[in-house]
């Protein structure tokens, strides 16, 4: 019996252990769920869910899963409508993404798996660039986007992705040159651009290894690189060739024999009778040194007892002055850009952004990882995490009201950062020298509270995770006392930043601007549509979007509508939708409202609304709107301190966001993850890298400005 007992034990555990291992990475689940709701939820797809499930454990149509994370998407030809969602770089895992021969549409996501080996695009009705997140895809190996209707230039972006071997952007509608980077495909063997409008020459084509290239159908011109003439598949038809003999090459460049094989073999012999008459010289040389080897050999042993302390004073000098401090330097410069790396959240667009990168990737808010995004996750990661599942997240800490009050110097004015409407906030520095921010709600919201419901609102708000929103660490509710615990952001606002000018700061460069307006939107998206039941803000403004010291953006404020909810103020005077008159009336499109009034405010550098200036202008949205669609007004509006440093081809688009997002009528609004589409289409179309010159829009970092309100 007691031998029986044990072994249902150990099965029944060893059946825990398997379901727990069964569970499927919550990054993943998120990405499939987005993706799964962009495809428009096509029955077709057995098993795949809008929100939740277990992809790797309820085998869901077409995935492969190693663990607990998803490695493979087959979706060859089945039949699918819709877009692929904006989280595919959430899938670190996934090595092959295979949506071939559907009905896709829109631009390809801008962040697509960052450690894909395989990806298949083709036979779609993708539209746009071709996405510049797979400069920092290293391990990509083949890439197949023929067959769309993509257009513009090819960007200079292939320096890093040496292991790609098969390349096919066939039956598009590129244009202009090929990118220089493509001398760096050290391994591509099969490269197929035909039917493009593609230009130039293929002069950076003669040194790879290609054996399979067609070109056909283009605007290709000059002369056909005599290194490619003897490939084993050359098609180069149906483009303006020059005639007569091409020119000779540049001094020092060694140029492939048009048949190759050929050469090879005359170059064979001739270094085979080189060999011999090299042999022939070693072999003569050889018996001569094995009698001075002999002859020191003696001398060795005779001044064994006795070494030269000169020898071995040089040689200790050598060692000293030389090997080991330049070894030295070596590391301590290596781990010195790693530091500044890591301090600054420069990461290439692997993850994310990191961007990502970026990112985008890019630095800060991409994700990109951050070439474009939007953070460096990547950057950090931009991950988006539902209700706490990732075990890094660290835990809420439950601080006392006396350390608190030690911390702020017993909620000092001195200590007073910001007063909003549902408390103020107070800095706190702690014995450890950490610098922490106090939010104490107002006792007129919190007569009758519990303690057990404000236990219920942080445990809600201590489930969001987003490297775009300002993360609850701890709070208090001690004798009356309701306090929530954040970081303290050095940087503080951006509407400090765009309204209060000082000695510390440099006005925000445009890239910067965009580059928040990205992370910003990403955090409202995350709100609204990975957050379960969707959470909506009610308070966005300038003032509650917080700046690190990188001026990567992240959200406060949010999860408050319990306390908003007993609040008669209006919560944002000139962020508000038409619509709301009361706190009880904000929906997720009036959130899409106010956010467009903080990219007013990035366009503008005006506040929303300014009593000092004249009746007309007072009001920002109504004195603005007019203007967002008359290019000739639009750059009259520009905020003066960004001093024409803007790319005018990104103007427009910017503009083109903020006039939906204003749009008096909630219907006619787009929801926060087609403006977070539109914006990192807006940085794709534009070439920006916004990780650059994030170092040119900064505070001092000993200033300790924060305001959360």
């Amino acid at each position: 019996m007691h031998r029986f007992v044990v072994g249902y034990l150990l099965l029944s555990f060893g059946s825990l252990i398997s379901l727990v291992h069964s569970w499927t990475d919550s990054r993943d689940v998120n990405a499939l769920n987005v993706m799964f709701k962009s495809l428009k939820a096509p029955s077709q797809l057995s098993g795949w869910r809008v929100s939740g499930g277990d992809p790797c454990s309820d085998s869901w149509q077409g995935v492969k899963c190693s663990g607990s994370r998803v490695t493979e998407i087959s979706l060859s030809n089945y039949g699918l409508n819709g877009e692929l969602g904006y989280q595919l770089s959430n899938l670190t895992s996934l090595t092959s993404l295979d949506v071939s021969k559907n009905n896709l549409n829109d631009q390809i996501p801008y962040q697509l798996p960052p450690n894909a080996v395989r990806i298949n695009l083709s036979h779609n009705q993708f539209t746009g660039n071709v996405p510049y997140s797979i400069s920092q895809m290293s391990n990509i190996e083949s890439i197949n986007l023929s067959n769309n209707k993509l257009d513009g230039t090819l960007s200079d972006m292939f320096a890093k992705v040496k292991k790609l071997k098969s390349f096919d952007l066939s039956n598009n509608e590129l244009t202009d040159k090929l990118p220089n980077s493509f001398a760096n495909l050290t391994n591509l063997n099969t490269l197929r651009l035909q039917n493009n409008q593609l230009t130039g020459t293929l002069n950076v084509l003669a040194d790879l290894p290609i054996e399979d290239l067609n070109v056909e159908n283009n605007k290709f011109s000059g002369w056909i690189p005599n290194e490619l003439k003897g490939i084993r598949s050359l098609k180069t038809g149906g483009n303006s060739w020059s005639t007569g003999k091409a020119p000779p090459p540049p001094p020092g460049v060694r140029h492939r024999h048009p048949n190759a094989k050929d050469q090879d073999n005359k170059d064979d012999g001739e270094k085979s009778k080189l060999v011999r008459n090299v042999a022939i010289v070693a072999g003569s040389c050889l018996g001569a040194m094995l009698v001075f080897a002999a002859l020191m050999a003696v001398f060795a042993r005779r001044k064994a007892a006795h070494p030269s302390s000169q020898f071995l004073d040089e040689e200790r000098n050598t060692g000293t002055k030389d090997n080991t401090p330049f070894q030295s330097r070596e590391l301590a410069g290596a781990q010195y850009v790693s530091n500044v790396k890591e301090s600054k959240g420069l990461k290439t667009i692997q993850s994310g952004v990191t961007l990502d990168q970026a990112s985008l990737q890019i630095s800060g808010p991409m994700g990109l990882n951050r070439s474009v995004s939007g953070r460096g996750s990547s950057v950090s990661e931009q991950t988006s995490r539902l209700k706490g599942r990732s075990s890094t997240s660290a835990p809420v800490i439950a601080y006392s009201l006396e350390d608190l009050q030690n911390a702020t110097s017993d909620f000092a004015s001195r200590n007073l950062q910001g007063e909003g409407n549902i408390g103020r906030v107070y800095r706190a520095k702690c014995e450890d020298g950490k610098v922490l921010a106090v939010k104490k709600i107002d006792p007129i919201l919190i007569q009758g509270e519990k303690p057990e419901g404000f236990a219920e609102i942080v445990a809600n708000i201590s489930k969001l995770h987003h490297p775009n929103i300002a993360e609850l660490v701890g709070y208090c509710s001690e004798q009356g006392n309701y306090l929530l615990v954040y970081d303290h952001y050095r940087n503080g606002s951006l509407h400090e930043f765009l309204h209060v000018s000082d000695d510390f700061s440099k006005p925000l460069t445009w890239n910067t601007r965009v580059s928040i307006a990205l992370g910003a939107a990403r955090a409202v998206e995350y709100l609204h549509d990975v957050c379960s039941p969707p959470i909506v803000h009610k308070n966005i403004k300038s003032s509650n979007i917080l700046l690190d010291l990188e001026l990567t953006p992240h959200l406060s404020d949010y999860g408050m509508a319990h306390f908003h909810q007993r609040t008669s103020q209006n919560l944002g005077m000139g962020y508000n939708a038409p619509e709301c008159a009361r706190p009880s009336a904000y929906t997720l499109k009036s959130d899409v409202y106010s956010f467009g009034v903080v990219m007013l405010e990035l366009l503008t550098g005006r506040m929303p609304l300014d009593n000092k200036r004249p009746k007309a202008e007072q009001c920002l949205v109504k004195w603005a709107s007019p203007r967002l669609q008359d290019n000739g007004a639009l750059a009259a509006m520009v905020d003066p301190a960004l001093r024409g440093l803007y790319p005018p081809k990104s103007l427009s688009p910017f503009a083109d966001i903020i006039a939906h997002c204003v749009k008096s009528d909630p219907k006619l609004r787009p929801a926060m993850s087609e403006v977070v589409q539109s914006l990192i289409q807006l940085v794709q179309q534009s070439n920006m890298n916004l990780g650059d010159d994030l170092s040119t829009s900064r505070r001092t970092e000993d200033s300790d400005y924060a305001v959360y309100v």
